[in-house]
């Protein structure tokens, strides 16, 4: 049950506020890295990327619980408990004074996304009708996320450039307390019209499961793969996830109905959409240290420079949105990731003095074009045939995909480049001079692994997705869902 709403643009408008706040994020942090690790002291990248994957994990893992708890006790009560606690968090990241305590509050943060962004969309969803009036919210939707990527790389920069990286997170206070108060007065409060059951075990598990299979890879970084500490957070790892499959199987409201996996379309979708943020993930990770710390682009300067990606994904994904009805999307599924892999290859080959114009944009331009290729036609393939009753669950496993995935694909990636950048500096005796050539050596292997990532995905489109065009209806259903899974794309 909804109340009924007065001002159906001013809650669209508060809505849309959260979840720009909550995309300025995924990108702000990106440019702030290298000033992060110099203020606060992390000792190496496989440390360093605890600040994405904390939060990856956080969203990804808590995700779908935070629509059952939505379901459960009100969108709009979960939606302004979500922006409470990731506003405070932003709070604390901000006064951080170490990597633990800026880890730990960054998953906060991710919790608090999680609990946010699936009340935001169910509540756009509810408030406006089916058919042209949806469409257009959901249009708005869709631009405010693809805004906030872009203002994030430019914001992030001028701010840890002018006023402090502090402030990437301090900026998310204000906007909180006033996407909070505007709640209380434009967004209509909502009620479940049943009692449902609370998967908190499949949550927990899978969540615990996964942070400790990233933290088993960031172990084997540090002391190597046959090290005990590393052994062991494999086997806990194991342990969860191995929970997670048996409560969910006995359980009888699970937080994941293992079921939807027998369809080859949704197996396949979830897969590719887990594949190809596990690449992009990385991407940004690598090229944002790789612009301050080789090339010295100043934190504005790596900003604008990833500008294009974001840009590229806009406008590609837009054209695609509107001709998608009349593609046939497997071949587009196939093709996308391997224009994204040659993309990353491109990426493999950078020298340690590079030309923006011939060693980095050209390698943009294919990853970004690979990548909204991708976006488009996995949500149009996956949500093919689903039921309005399961699209909720369809969407949240692609967000949750592309948050895991990412989150992964970085502890891997942070592990093959930091090895291969330990070999080579063992090669050069410990060098000084060799420390430049050595790190972006590290990042080559990086990129190679990113690209392996979506060859991966190109070889599921090619042998699991079963190819169908959309229909009419197909595609309208698609278009709620695509708002979701959009969105939680750092630079889409």
């Amino acid at each position: 049950m909804l109340e009924r709403v007065k001002h159906k643009g001013l809650a669209l408008t508060v809505l849309a506020a959260a979840q720009f706040m909550v995309i300025l994020d995924a990108t702000i942090v990106n440019v702030a890295l290298p000033s992060i690790q110099k203020a606060l002291g992390f000792t190496s990248d496989a440390q360093l990327q605890w600040i994405i994957t904390a939060y990856a994990l956080a969203f990804g893992g808590f995700l779908l619980l935070g629509g059952r708890l939505a379901d459960l006790y009100g969108r709009r009560k979960m939606f302004m408990v979500g922006v409470i606690v990731f506003s405070l968090a932003s709070l604390l990241s901000g006064i951080a004074q170490n990597p633990t305590q800026i880890i730990l509050f960054r998953a906060l943060q991710g919790l608090g996304g999680a609990f946010l962004a699936p009340s935001a969309l169910s509540l756009v969803l509810t408030i406006f009708k089916e058919g042209a009036e949806r469409n257009r919210a959901l249009g708005v939707w869709s631009m405010v996320a693809a805004g906030g990527g872009a203002v994030g790389l430019i914001v992030g920069g001028i701010l840890t450039q002018y006023v402090d990286w502090r402030w990437i997170f301090f900026i998310n206070v204000p906007i909180g307390i006033v996407v909070l108060f505007a709640t209380m007065r434009f967004v209509p409060a909502s009620k479940p019209t049943a009692r449902q059951g609370m998967d908190l075990a499949g949550a927990f598990t899978i969540t615990g499961g996964l942070m400790a299979l990233v933290y088993a890879l960031a172990t084997a970084a540090s002391k190597g793969w046959g090290a005990g500490a590393t052994i062991t957070w494999f086997g806990v790892s194991a342990v969860l996830l191995l929970a997670f499959v048996l409560n969910e199987m006995t359980v009888k409201q699970p937080l994941v109905r293992l079921s939807i996996f027998k369809r080859r379309n949704v197996s396949g979708g979830s897969l590719i959409m887990l594949l190809m943020p596990a690449s992009m993930f990385g991407l940004f990770f690598y090229l944002s240290i790789y612009l301050q710390q080789i090339l010295g682009y100043s934190p504005t300067q790596t900003g604008i420079a990833n500008l294009p990606f974001t840009i590229t994904i806009m406008i590609v994904a837009g054209v695609l949105s509107r001709q998608i009805a009349h593609l046939n999307p497997k071949p587009l599924l196939i093709a996308g990731p391997i224009l994204a892999a040659f993309g990353l290859l491109y990426f493999a080959q950078l020298p340690v003095h590079a030309n923006y114009w011939t060693d980095i944009l050209p390698g943009t331009i294919m990853m970004a074009t690979g990548m909204a290729i991708v976006f488009v036609t996995a949500t149009t393939v996956t949500t093919n045939g689903v039921s309005h009753e399961e699209s909720g669950l369809v969407s949240g496993l692609l967000n949750t995909g592309q948050q895991i995935g990412g989150a992964i694909g970085l502890a891997v990636l942070t592990v093959i480049s930091t090895t291969a950048t330990r070999n080579q500096l063992a090669a050069a005796h410990g060098d000084p001079a060799a420390i430049p050539a050595a790190v972006v050596y590290g990042f080559h292997h990086g990129f190679l692994a990113a690209a392996i990532f979506a060859v991966v995905a190109s070889l599921v489109a090619l042998f699991v997705i079963q190819s169908k065009k959309p229909t009419a209806a197909d595609l309208a259903n698609e278009t709620e869902v695509e708002a979701e899974s959009l969105a939680a794309i750092p630079g889409a």
